[in-house]
């Protein structure tokens, strides 16, 4: 049944501005945007007084670990976990098992989705050594992007052949998504802190192995192709300051060349290793409270354009590894990550526009996401209510995760999301995701330059 819902009185953030308006949504869409709008009959009416009104989140980069590793993570949890967030869209990556490398998985995981998924969906599709044909087949309508890992991954994707890495670089009919990392220089560092540290290697020295120097010349090849074959690229999970060189400034919408940071990149730096762990263990590493400056800077003058989550659940039990070696990197996220970004908001290192933009804005313009990401007539009504007054603790009881974890637990959040719409059907109530049945797949149409 299709919902018709007034919002009324809400502060509206999209588009670069805060109006005081009322919203109509109906059949999905958002069909008026207004001072005042009179509810039709038999509509819900939502009084969003004092609350502000955000397009739903469009996290470019997760991990829902389906198929192959469902005892971590699937596509149902993870999605509820993320409309519970704020997070209306997701772009799933393809290192599962098997890895999403054919078009037959990419078309399994859309199946899939539809029959599960909470959110809207996206699957990139991953690159290896040997599947450039298919990288070639890709329908661009269908896909957000193809993902490169340009450093250490699972399975068959590590993509380290020159020739190869060209053809993608040159042929790729969609987004150019990476992993920047240097395996030989991090393999280089691992020995060393083997010879240091013997089988007793400490957790501290993740971001040592995994450094900054693994990451600066990882990009620098990446934007190299890309500017040799003029690809449109996408950096994911910047992670320091030296490689905030290779970005320029400004709107999305003038580059080819574009860049994503993570949540926890700007609210962990390498002192927390003591505290957490394992538990903030991930690639690229949590580095130096210096980059985690830097990246904010960026985010705030818009070298990086997009926030993400990088969200990849592991289950406590692996975390709790103590072998440095075998130890799973990744962090559960989704569910804390517009709340965690909401936190530079109160704390005045970026505005509430610009929230907007790099989470939702920009993710939608860089991959060509159809209809979303904004707060306009005619698209669809993927909405979060804020309540910038009222405040979040961060419990692992209220996780919804399969692992069961967050790295922020014990935090309070000085802002609570009081409701999430899916296509214009209520998912989420301030207190529990409701069987909405909403989420659709994403639709793609790149932008002519």
């Amino acid at each position: 049944m299709n919902q018709t819902t007034v919002i009324r009185n809400a502060r509206l953030v999209s588009d670069g501005e805060i109006r005081e308006s009322d919203l109509l949504v109906k059949a999905g869409r958002i069909e008026r945007v207004d001072a005042v709008i009179t509810a039709p009959v038999n509509a819900t009416v939502v009084d969003a007084s004092d609350h502000y009104l955000l397009p739903g989140m469009i996290d470019d980069q997760v991990h829902f670990r389906e198929p192959g590793f469902t005892h971590k993570a699937d596509i149902q949890s993870e999605s509820r976990a993320a409309i519970a967030g704020g997070v209306t869209s997701f772009m799933d990556m393809p290192n599962t098992r098997p890895t999403t490398t054919t078009l037959e998985e990419l078309a399994w995981k859309y199946a899939r989705a539809a029959q599960v998924a909470a959110a809207n969906f996206g699957f990139y599709f991953g690159a290896s050594n040997d599947n450039i044909q298919a990288v070639r087949k890709l329908d661009p309508s269908q896909t957000c992007g193809v993902k490169v890992f340009m450093g250490s991954s699972t399975g068959n994707m590590l993509v380290d052949n020159p020739t190869t890495l060209a053809a993608i670089f040159r042929d790729a009919p969609v987004v150019i998504a990476t992993h920047c990392e240097s395996t030989p220089m991090i393999n280089a560092n691992l020995e060393q802190a083997v010879a240091n540290y013997g089988k007793e290697i400490p957790v501290t020295e993740h971001p040592n192995i995994r450094s900054a120097e693994a990451c600066y010349v990882s990009t620098e090849l990446a934007v190299s192709l890309a500017k040799e074959h003029e690809a449109e690229l996408h950096v994911l999970h910047v992670s320091t300051a030296r490689e905030l060189e290779f970005f320029q400034a400004g709107p999305l919408q003038d580059k080819h060349i574009t860049a994503e940071t993570c949540i926890h990149y700007l609210h962990f730096d390498d002192a927390d290793y003591e505290h957490h762990g394992n538990l903030i263990k991930c690639n690229p590493a949590i580095k130096s409270n210096r980059d985690k400056t830097a990246l904010t800077t960026a985010l705030r003058d818009g070298r990086i354009d997009i926030i993400a989550t990088d969200h990849a659940p592991h289950t406590l039990t692996e975390k709790a590894n103590t072998d440095y070696v075998t130890a799973p990197s990744g962090l559960p996220l989704i569910q804390d990550v517009l709340l965690a970004l909401l936190e530079l908001v109160h704390d005045g290192k970026i505005d509430l526009e610009t929230a907007v933009r790099t989470s939702a804005h920009n993710p939608a313009q860089r991959f060509g996401v159809v209809e979303r990401g904004f707060i306009r007539e005619g698209y669809s009504a993927d909405l979060v209510l804020i309540d910038m007054q009222n405040s979040t603790a961060i419990t692992r009881e209220r996780v919804l995760s399969r692992c069961g974890w967050t790295p922020f637990e014990g935090r309070l959040f000085r802002s609570r999301i009081e409701s999430v719409w899916v296509n214009g059907k209520h998912a989420f109530n301030g207190k529990e995701v409701l069987e909405h049945g909403g989420a659709e797949q994403l639709q793609f149409k790149r932008p002519v330059r």
